[in-house]
């Protein structure tokens, strides 16, 4: 069932009118009063906040690797000036973007600018030896400046520091891979066929939250390239991106779930991943986690639940209502991809109950009688439909709803594959089946 309280409004209005939600599980229907011309979804997103993001720069360590990069940068610079345009900084930023047909999901290009959003100022990357020198890191102009060939020699070091009792090296050299990882797909497969695969994995475990930050932000930036994904999925990587979605940081949850996500982009892992327990955390995610981590977690739970057993797994979890929820926001970005979530979740048994019992239908009514866009009103009667075409308890839920209406005009007005579901559920509403009609 769907509820919410009146929130309060600084305008009056004249004609209150009553809209009735009915859940199944509900012994009488409850009652919520909505003022004429606001939604109940238009209510509920006062209550929605964009959260803040801010900006950062690491301190890294002085060290070996910084005077290479620094060699390097300089050579670089005397032979040639050329740096990024911003036309090709934008392609990478795009590419980067484009893990999947479903939703933008990112490196830490955009992850890190909101790191320490949530972090408070006393904590932010200090390095616990106050004896070590430190100082701003390269910029990406001259990392991206410097070629291959040259950087071999300073991702071996990097490398091979990582294997350092000393927490601190661990941590820079893990932050040395992310960056040199972060852009370039030609330093992404350098990184990986130098061996940096399995010496991050071990990090994900790591007792620093900064230096596991550093490697699962690695790894997700090394995960862009094919080769790099077998690398990471047979080093064991997929249960302690796990333990990371888990236990990390808020920025480390939302580059795992991003890392599951491009190693689900190879079908035979997605079952595996499903199978190591990653849902579950996936959903506090997607119910807990800033608006990212929450894009970030639905792209996920999206790709993976493309198996039926995925999608019990989600049910089981308990998605459905985290989702629900979301469809019912307006100004968050995330409904059209709630929607599609709750569609992939409708094709199981187990997943239309789950659907009807969390209120959906009222939702996904409101969804299409909304000024809302096109795409998403698509989604909401494909949805609609799933749930109506074989249930005639269903249907009357919707007519309860005043879905009837709505509907009408969407068969008039919307998209082409929109009018053509929404008739389909116009004929379902006018002729429900025989056989269902005493159940």
């Amino acid at each position: 069932m769907v509820s919410l309280e009146n929130s309060q409004s600084s305008c009056s209005t004249r004609f209150p009118i009553t809209r009735t939600f009915y859940s199944p599980s509900a012994s009488s229907p409850a009652k919520i009063q909505r003022s004429l011309g606001r939604s109940m979804r238009t209510v509920r997103s006062n209550l929605y906040q964009d959260g803040q993001s801010c900006s950062f720069s690491e301190n890294l360590s002085d060290s070996v690797v910084d005077l290479h990069l620094g060699e390097l940068a300089a050579k670089t610079q005397k032979s040639s000036s050329k740096s990024f345009s911003e036309e090709e900084e934008e392609k990478f930023l795009e590419l980067s973007h484009t893990f999947s047909d479903f939703s933008s999901c990112s490196s830490d290009i955009s992850g890190e600018l909101q790191r320490l959003a949530t972090i408070p100022s006393s904590e932010k990357l200090t390095d616990p030896n106050p004896n070590i020198e430190t100082e701003p890191p390269f910029s990406t102009e001259i990392i991206e400046s410097i070629l291959p060939e040259d950087l071999k020699p300073t991702v071996k070091i990097c490398i091979d520091s990582l294997q350092s009792p000393s927490t601190a090296i661990k941590r820079s050299a893990a932050a040395k891979l992310r960056l040199l990882a972060k852009y370039r797909a030609d330093n992404r497969a350098l990184i990986g066929e130098s061996g940096a695969v399995p010496a991050l994995i071990p990090l994900l475990r790591c007792n620093d939250p900064w230096t596991q930050e550093h490697a699962v932000t690695a790894l997700l930036n090394l995960s862009l390239d094919e080769g790099n994904k077998t690398l990471i999925t047979n080093g064991g990587a997929i249960k302690s991106l796990i333990y990371v979605l888990k236990t990390g940081t808020e920025t480390s949850k939302q580059n795992a779930a991003c890392a599951l996500l491009n190693l689900s982009l190879i079908d035979e892992n997605k079952l595996s991943i499903g199978a190591c327990g990653a849902i579950p955390p996936l959903v506090s995610l997607l119910k807990n986690g800033s608006c990212r981590g929450k894009k970030d977690a639905l792209t996920a739970l999206y790709k993976l639940c493309s198996v039926n057993k995925n999608k019990e797994r989600a049910v089981a979890a308990g998605t459905v209502k985290p989702l629900v929820e979301l469809v019912a926001e307006v100004g968050n970005g995330m409904a059209e991809k709630a929607m599609v979530v709750l569609s992939s979740l409708g094709a199981i048994q187990v997943g239309m109950e789950s659907i009807v019992e969390e209120g959906g239908i009222g939702v996904l009514v409101e969804a299409i009688e909304e000024d809302g866009s096109w795409k998403g009103k698509e989604f909401a009667v494909v949805t609609l439909l799933q749930l109506c075409r074989d249930s005639v308890r269903n249907r009357g839920l919707l007519v309860r709803e005043g879905g009837i209406p709505p509907l009408v005009a969407l068969s008039q007005t919307g998209t082409a594959r929109a009018k053509l579901k929404a008739e389909m559920l116009l004929k379902y509403l006018r002729e429900p089946r025989d056989e269902e009609a005493g159940h």
